[in-house]
Parts: structure tokens; sequence; C-alpha cells
């Protein structure tokens, strides 16, 4: 039996480096520990650290660079500067100072560049580049050209392009990577240059670094490696300068899942290690204080999410019907969503994730549509509002009661002062209906609805000890029409002391009214979830 060999497919990261001209991005030394480590675990060949000199945090991180086990940790700079040896080139020389595993050096590959940024010859730009690849390789340290405008270049005079690749090799570099820094390459005029590019000189030295100013990153990236490129950079998210770079938390599972790849090229990160991609991705939002994409292909919240009804019905008998792989293979899970688009299948599927098991000819799940396409059509939302929705099932299916009632309740609010500085504090008063017993209860908060929050749970009567870990994590509004009697939408997002958090919606022309509703909703769902004792009905 023939055995085929795979050839290597090598992941390169620049995340803390190229992800790092992001606008808004900033990180920190710690921040970069971290995600080297994280990536590290992961297994990745490179991880980019960034280009130490050029700032004091990727000095710093550098002095204080992290033990990697899998990964080489790869430096960023320049080629020497034309006119001085690459011993007397000061930036040069801090990079082989580092003493990292490899380092990676940025050089114009396209003459109109040459002549406008650099004002030198063509000449004198090769000899830069196999200069400054002899020294970094006389130090012991892998060596690597990002070929700066590549595709433009190789379109604007593919001779010279040609040149700057071969006199990198002939030099010893270990990789030459072809940039598309513009973003404007199309992957059909990708695979036609790689291609050439990899009929003269070995695909195993040579790399693809893709910008996503047309949205083609990843696309670019696969194109290339059917070129015959060995080497992938790509960004965390597609982090990177403008639109981004190419998204590793994409291209990874289309490496690792689609048999055009698998079977046929080999990469560090094996299917058991793909299943932690998510938390990464997560991980690197969490830093950046960003919310996740949730329609991010394989790991959004909403990249295995169904909501026509049409659709659940066929997932529900076979997930391959609208599912192009399995989502615990990256570590995420099927969602099944409910709403004005919903069908039975819809409502059974999402009711049996929760342990409400209804026959399907039972007549009330009709009932439940109708309610459900009712409540949607005056504001509310079920797709991100789990808890809420179970709620409206419990009390259709189960005739749950409530286990408490708010009666009425009233909010003040009064300016005052801190210091020097302007507060308003707000005091709210509930009288609650609980088992039966009437109760009056008040709160002090730093706003209406906080104050609100605090005097629903500051006395349930029997229910309190269940109240004590209760926290509210997040909340939301959005405003569904315009005007000052616009109907506004509120999520609120509540945990436990396990850490298990639910979301719970409320809607109203009023605020506070919609807040009222959501936190109400949230307080329903925790006595439920905790087992609490089925109150009187009120």
């Amino acid at each position: 039996m023939n055995r085929v060999t795979k050839e290597k497919l090598y992941i390169f990261d620049t995340t803390l480096r190229d992800g790092q001209q992001t606008q808004g991005v900033d990180f920190s030394v710690q921040d970069k520990i971290i995600i080297s480590e994280a990536l590290d675990s992961f297994g990745l060949d490179y991880i980019e650290g960034g280009w130490p000199g050029a700032n004091p945090t990727d000095t710093k991180f550098f002095e204080s660079r992290p033990k990697l086990k899998n990964s080489k940790f790869t430096a960023f700079g320049m080629t020497k500067r034309a006119g001085r040896s690459a011993d007397n080139d000061p930036q040069l020389r801090a990079l082989i100072d580092t003493n990292s595993d490899s380092i990676c050096l940025v050089a114009k590959t396209w003459d109109y560049h040459v002549d406008v940024a650099l004002g030198v010859s063509l000449e004198e730009n090769l000899k830069s580049i196999e200069d400054s690849v002899k020294s970094i390789n006389e130090n012991d340290i892998e060596s690597m050209i990002d070929c700066e405008h590549f595709f433009d270049g190789f379109k604007s005079n593919n001779d010279f392009s040609f040149s700057c690749i071969e006199s990198a090799l002939n030099s010893g570099a270990r990789w030459v990577v072809l940039c598309d820094t513009n973003g404007g390459t199309l992957p059909g005029e990708i695979y036609e240059i790689v291609t050439q590019v990899c009929s003269r000189f070995p695909g195993e030295k040579i790399g693809i670094h893709s910008h996503n100013d047309t949205e083609n990153a990843v696309a670019n990236s696969l194109a290339a490696i059917d070129g015959g490129v060995r080497q992938i950079q790509g960004t965390l998210n597609g982090l990177g300068e403008r639109c981004g770079n190419a998204n590793l938390i994409s291209l990874l599972p289309t490496l690792i899942l689609k048999d055009r790849y698998s079977s046929n090229y080999d990469i560090s990160i094996s299917k058991d290690d793909l299943k932690n991609i998510r938390n990464i991705s997560l991980l690197l939002d969490d830093i950046l204080n960003r919310q996740p994409n949730k329609h991010q292909p394989y790991v959004g919240d909403n990249a295995f999410a169904h909501k026509g009804g049409l659709h659940v019905s066929a997932v529900m008998k076979d997930p391959s019907t609208y599912e192009h792989v399995k989502p615990e293979a990256i570590g995420n899970n099927r969602k099944i969503l409910v709403s004005n688009q919903a069908g039975k299948s819809n409502l059974l599927s999402r009711l049996s994730s929760v342990g409400i098991n209804v026959d399907e000819k039972d007549e009330r799940l009709g009932d439940l549509l109708e309610v459900v396409k009712e409540k949607e059509f005056r504001g509310y939302s079920y797709d991100g509002a789990g808890a809420s929705f179970e709620l409206l099932a419990k009390n259709i299916l189960d005739n749950v009661p409530n286990f408490f009632t708010v009666e009425d309740y009233s909010i003040s609010i009064k300016k005052g002062k801190i210091s020097k500085e302007e507060a308003f504090n707000s005091e709210a008063r509930v009288i609650l209906n609980v088992d039966g017993r009437e109760i009056e209860s008040t709160g002090l908060g730093n706003g209406p609805v906080n104050a609100l929050d605090k005097a629903l749970r500051g006395d349930l009567g029997i229910f309190d000890k269940y109240m004590k870990d209760l926290v509210l994590v997040d909340y939301k509004v959005r405003i569904l029409n315009g005007g000052t009697e616009a109907t506004t939408r509120v999520v609120i997002e509540s945990k436990d002391g396990e850490g298990k958090s639910w979301f719970t919606v409320g809607v109203s022309p009023n605020i506070v009214d919609a807040s009222l509703k959501a936190l109400m909703d949230s307080i329903q769902y925790k006595l439920i979830k905790d087992g609490a004792p089925l109150p009187k009905k009120n």
C-alpha cells in the first residue's frame, strides 16, 4: 500500500505586530505575553512578537520574552539602510541582539516604491536584501524576507520582483513571503502569480501575507496554497491595518477540516487542538474589550444558528443538511432560534434543549408560536433572550405560576453632589405580592434601573436565599423606532455564583418599564432554575 506523504504547511501569526496596527488596538506587554502563550499552546509554527526598538512596549516585550515550547519567536524589522554595512546598521543590529528564533525583514519589491519611498537604485535595494539576510544567518538566526507590495510590483516589473526573491534565497533566507500589501489583488491573480513564482523557486521556501481590502484575504491565502506556497501568515480575528489581514480563525479550520487541504497537507495543529480555537478568538476579544463577532465563520455565536422553520426541520433530522462541518470540531455549538420566522420544528428543538418535551401534535405548540410571533411584532426578540423564551413557554405549556408580581412601583431621582462632582441619586419603591403576602421594598442606586434592581431583590420573602448570588452582568438598550415616544427594548444578562449566565428581554415605550420586565424575568428564571418551591396562585 502506497502512503501519500503530506507536505508541511507552516502557520505564521502576526497578531502582535501587524494586528497591533489596527485602529484602537494597543497591546500592553502583559497582553502580548498572554496572547503569545495561548498561541504557543495552540501549536502555531511562528509567533511574530513585534518590532523591538520601534516602541517601548515591543522593546520591553522582547526583553521579557515568553518561554515558548512549540512556536518560533520572531522579531520584525526592515533590511539595512542603503549606504552602510549590515554590521553598522543600528536597527538591524538591535534585531539580531534580541536572540529571537527568527527575524522577518520587510523589503521593497515594487520598483515604484524603491524609487519613491527609498530613493535608491534597484541594485542598492537588492544589495540591502542580500547583506541583511547574510548578517542574520551569520548569527545563527533563521531569516525571512517579507516582500512588501509584491503583487503590485510583479505587475509593474516582474523581473525586478523575481530578482528580490532570488537575492534573498541565494543569500540563505529560509522564507520569502509574498505580500499583498495594498490588499487589492484578487484570488485568480494570486494563483496565477504564485504559480509563476513557484515554477522558478521552491514552494517550501515561499509564503503568503494577504490583506483584506477586497474581503478576499482568506480566499487569497487558499489560492496561494493551491499555487504552491507553504507558509501562511495571518492574524487572530483578522486584525490588521485598514481592513485587516487574513483571518487565521477562519483559515485554520478550513485547512484542518476540509479534505482538499487536510488530505494533502500537514500542519502542526491537530483536530483535537482545533477545539480550542473558539476560546482563543474570544480571548483576543476579551483582551481588546470588544464584543465578539457573532457572525464570524466557524466560531461566532451564530455560525451554527438556525432560524427558518424549513431549515430547522431538516437540521433536526440530519445537521449536515445545513451545516458544512460539525460545530463541536471548533468548540462551538448549534443554536435553534425562536422568532417570528419559526415553525414548530424550531419550537420542538428549542424546547427539547431546555428539557421541555412536548408531542409535536400538542395544540399548545400553535398557541406558543402565535404568542411568540405577536410579541416579536411588538418588539420582543427571543433570538438572544433564551431565558425569557423559556419562561414564556413554561407559562403557556405548563401553566407555571409567577413566583411574585409587582403590584405598583415608583422611581424618584434627586440631583446632588459628591465632592465637587454632580451626581444623580435614584430611589425605587416597589410593592410586591409574594406567596399571597404584600411586601413593600425600596432600593437606592446610581440610576433608576440599578435602584429598581435593588428594590426588587431587597425583600422577596421566602425567596431571599435564592437572590444572594444573582448578579446583573450587562444591560443593553435599543430604540426600536424614532421620536420621544419610541418603543424601547432592554436586554439584560444575569449570572449566578457558578458563573452560569442567562438573558432576558423587556419591551415598553417606557425604558424603566421595559427594564422592569427584563429584571422580573431574570429573577423568575433563577427561581425556576434553582428549584424554588412554587408559590400559591397570586
